[in-house]
This record gives C-alpha cells, sequence and structure tokens, in this order.
C-alpha cells in the first residue's frame, strides 16, 4: 500500500472546563522522528501521545503541537520566604536608625524582591485534560493519516505510468538489440570487401561478429531489469510500509541501466537508456516521499 509521508490534520475538543488544539505534521524522513511542542504540564503524559502517533505513523518526521485553554490546567500558588523577609525589613530599620535615615519601610519595597516573593505553577494533576489532549492527539493523526493515504493513492497512479513506460522502454531494448550484431555484420563484411576486392573470409567474420555479439549482449541486463519492475509494481501492493524496498529497487534498476549504457554501441540504444534513466530518476523522487 502506497502511503505518502506528508500529511497534515488538526483536532479541538473542548469540555466545560478545558479546550484542546492538537495539530499534526508530517513530512518524509529516512526513519521514525515524533517532536512535540506542549505545555509543561502535560510532560507525564508525552510518551502515551507518542505512543498513540506511533500507532499510525510508521515511518517519517511528525511535528505535534498542542495547546490548552481554560482555567485549572494549573494551579498558582504564591510562595513566600517569611524567614528572609523578616531579616530584610529589620535590616531597613536597622539601617535608618543606625545611620539616622528618613522614610519608612513600604510595602511596595517588599513586593518588587524576587527573593522573598514568587508564584509558583503545579500541575492540576487533571484526569479529565489528559483525556482530551490523548482524545485530541488520536483525531488529528487519524485526520493526517488519511491525507497522508490520498496523497499514496495519487503518487501509486503515476509510480504505474512510469512503469509503463519503462515496460514499453525495455520491449523496445529487447527487439531492437539482436539488429546491432546483425547492422555490425554487414558493416565489417562491406568493409572487408572494400579491402580484399571480394576475398572473403566468411569464418573469421562470423568469429568476428559472435564476439562482438556477447560483448554488447545485454538479454541478461534486460531479464534483471523487467524483473525489479515486476517487482516494484507486487511491492506497491503490500500492506508493510514499502519506502525503503521501492528506494532499494529504484537502486537497482540504476545499475541495470548504467551497465547496459556501458555496453550500448549504438546511438538508438544510448537514447532508449537515457529514456529509462530519466524514469529512474523520477520514480526516485517518488519514492523519497513513500512511508
Amino acid at each position: 500500500m502506497v502511503i505518502s509521508m506528508t500529511g497534515f490534520g488538526r483536532s479541538k475538543i473542548s469540555s466545560a472546563s478545558f479546550s484542546v488544539n492538537v495539530e499534526v505534521k508530517t513530512v518524509n524522513h529516512r526513519f521514525s522522528e515524533i517532536n512535540v511542542r506542549m505545555p509543561r504540564q502535560l510532560l507525564k503524559v508525552e510518551d502515551k501521545i507518542k505512543k498513540k502517533l506511533n500507532q499510525h505513523l510508521r515511518r517519517g518526521r511528525a511535528e505535534v503541537y498542542i495547546m490548552i485553554e481554560g482555567e485549572g490546567a494549573v494551579t498558582r500558588k504564591i510562595q513566600v520566604d517569611w524567614k528572609l523577609l523578616e531579616e530584610y525589613y529589620l535590616f531597613i530599620k536597622e539601617a535608618r536608625d543606625k545611620f539616622n535615615l528618613e522614610g519608612n519601610v513600604l510595602l511596595q519595597d517588599l513586593l518588587t524582591r524576587n527573593e522573598f516573593l514568587h508564584i509558583e505553577e503545579n500541575d492540576a494533576g487533571n484526569e479529565e485534560l489528559e483525556n482530551l489532549v490523548l482524545r485530541a492527539t488520536e483525531e488529528a493523526v487519524l485526520l493526517c493519516k488519511q491525507m497522508r493515504v490520498t496523497e499514496g493513492e495519487e503518487l501509486k497512479k503515476d509510480l504505474l505510468t512510469s512503469l509503463l513506460q519503462l515496460d514499453t522502454n525495455i520491449d523496445d531494448l529487447r527487439e531492437y538489440a539482436p539488429l546491432v550484431a546483425s547492422a555490425y555484420k554487414e558493416r565489417l563484411m562491406k568493409k572487408i570487401e572494400e579491402l580484399v576486392q571480394g576475398q572473403i573470409d566468411e569464418s573469421r567474420v562470423l568469429t568476428e561478429v559472435a564476439i562482438f555479439a556477447d560483448k554488447i549482449d545485454i538479454n541478461e541486463e534486460l531479464t534483471r531489469l523487467n524483473s525489479h519492475v515486476q517487482q516494484f509494481k507486487q511491492t506497491l501492493n503490500e500492506i508493510e510500509p514499502i519506502g525503503r524496498k521501492l528506494d532499494f529497487l529504484v537502486q537497482e534498476m540504476n545499475r541495470e541501466a548504467n551497465t547496459i549504457g556501458s555496453k550500448a554501441n549504438d546511438s538508438n540504444i544510448t537514447k532508449k537508456v537515457v529514456e529509462i534513466k530519466s524514469l529512474l530518476e523520477k520514480l526516485k523522487e517518488q519514492v523519497q516521499n513513500i512511508e
């Protein structure tokens, strides 16, 4: 099954106390990588969130954004260091009396000191909030997966079109390749006739043609190339993630095309190889985005 690694899903779930927004964005990547950006108080459920994502996303880089609105997500409490505050107050009074300073100690003088007073935020430990986050994450990742499946179906159509063109080029090469040796024999016979004025050692000519034909024979490469194309088609229907397997098959097809090109002693074969390599380059780009 062809599934793209590019997708996006968004979900918003609300209750009487909270509103949770989750966005999941995925792009292609060699492996599976998940990054979650969320409020600090949700860190304890990060593993559960990633497990939800891994159930549906087998490969690719996923960016997850979780936003919370509503009161009660955290509790805030004023923390006062009364002992230090008292010492500070006594110090001011003592300094005023010792140095005969004017003025009183004002409340604002004490409130502006972070050493004495700060607001502490704590996780409210709300089970309702956790459930909302996990539900919203499930919905968002399913929407993202659906987009990946839809894009994968379009990718499959393009891949099959390219594979059909590959089949055509392989058939053309298989039909045309034997003609290269025949043409070489005709050229060789004509050249020898010009040189020896009609006295031709035909057995020697046949030997030379046989050596040449063996040197330029591409039947094995065409057979392997065709086999890789058929494996590629079959793999498109497999259930498991197929991106890496398809990438390997494209590499093997490129290897055979390069060998055919190196053996080519004919401009028509060279043109066909160029067309094949162009199609393989297109396949390679498309395969990079398949899960």
